[in-house]
């Protein structure tokens, strides 16, 4: 099982460090974990394209975790000239409205699909790629799921839990991924320590989790709950006794040289486990032994 941080970043603008989105390769599938702004130009970087991407994950629906949906599904479709499945989709409500009013009839991108399904110089180009008439719109197979869903592929499955992030405004969720070489859990957005993150979490061979601030120097107790304190990431990681802790989702004023060696070093006090600091393009590998190996394609720290 290969894992590929696509966007490590938040919604603070960033050359260094894409929105949120992670890329796990699993036998003949390729899945997305949420997909910000610029995960999809990573995902291109890590040598992958939109058509090599059969499953797709959001944790929940805030812009920084999936505005390049809507470019995956329409660059799938478009360079698939409709020979690769419709891309399967899975997130919390309300999802499958979404995407109904991207790609509908009356959707965003209505009038694209409209000119590119019937317009002759679109047609002469999908027939070049290979494409036969007549064709037709993307009509990707979207799930709505909820915490307590068990989603389930040929080598692997995904159980859903339930993150501390927005609630009630967005239901924000928490995956495990497991397969036979590992599992792999991924927070989205979430804060506090709490038995759902730490439940689905426990056991895992790689936990990503959001570590968003330095602890004590948030501004409420619900910031504190709902975005993750490198304090609280450790501790989740402890109680769960995962072996690999991926901090992501860092601020840049926290992403400084001194500043970030530190803040593991006092994570490490708590969780004793080991700490990876995430980096955009990072490839983590977990084999069947569960044995992690990762290779570093940005700046190492």
């Amino acid at each position: 099982m290969n894992i590929t941080i696509l966007g490590s970043g938040t919604p603070a603008p960033s050359l260094k460090r894409a929105c949120s989105g992670y890329m796990i390769e699993i036998g003949e599938d390729v899945i997305i974990m949420d997909h910000g702004p610029d995960a999809h130009r990573r995902l291109l970087e890590s040598g992958k394209f939109a058509t090599d991407v059969t499953h797709a994950f959001f944790t929940h629906l805030h812009y920084d975790h999936f505005l390049d949906y809507g470019r995956l599904v329409l660059q799938r479709w478009d360079m698939g000239a409709g020979k690769v499945n419709e891309l399967e989709v899975y997130g919390p409500p309300p999802l499958a409205r979404i995407s109904e009013q991207l790609f509908g009839d009356s959707g965003v991108f209505g009038p694209d699909l409209n000119a590119r399904t019937s317009h002759q110089l679109s047609l002469d180009i999908y027939k070049l790629r290979g494409g036969a008439l007549p064709r037709r719109k993307p009509t990707p197979n979207v799930t709505e799921i909820s915490p307590g869903t068990l989603v389930e592929g040929g080598e692997w499955r995904v159980t859903v839990g339930e993150a501390s992030h927005v609630q009630p405004y967005l239901q924000c969720h928490v995956y495990r991924l497991e397969s036979e070489a590992g599992a792999v859990c991924y927070t989205g957005d979430s804060g506090g320590v709490t038995n759902s993150v730490v439940e689905t979490a426990a056991g895992c061979d790689v936990l990503i989790h959001m570590a968003h601030f330095e602890s004590g120097t948030e501004p409420s107790a619900a910031y504190r709950a709902g975005c993750g304190g490198h304090l609280d990431v450790a501790e989740v990681a402890r109680r769960a006794d995962v072996k690999t802790l991926v901090m992501s989702h860092v601020l840049e004023h926290i992403d400084r040289p001194g500043t970030r060696e530190r803040l593991i070093n006092e994570a490490a006090e708590v969780f004793k486990g080991e700490i990876i600091w995430a980096e955009d393009l990072m490839r983590i590998t977990v084999g069947g032994d569960g044995q992690r190996t990762r290779t570093q394609t940005s700046s190492e720290w």
